[in-house]
């Protein structure tokens, strides 16, 4: 089988630049999307998109605690 680098469809007949088209217009990959669900819910397991300062906020939490004695 020859290959044809300027062919635009596949063997199968799929237009190549139609999907490359489709896809980029397709929006978020399913990572984008675990991030962005990650980022706006929060939920178990979402440590890793997190831009919290785990320190400040514990710092936080036991001044307000002295605070409120």
């Amino acid at each position: 089988m020859q290959e044809n680098k300027d062919n635009k469809f596949t063997a199968a007949g799929t237009d190549i630049e139609a999907v490359k088209k489709a896809n980029k217009n397709s929006g978020m990959s399913y990572n984008e999307a675990k991030e962005f669900i990650a980022r706006t819910t929060g939920g178990h397991g979402t440590e890793i998109y997190s831009d919290t300062d785990f320190e400040d906020v514990s710092a936080q939490n036991q001044q307000s605690q002295k605070n409120s004695k």
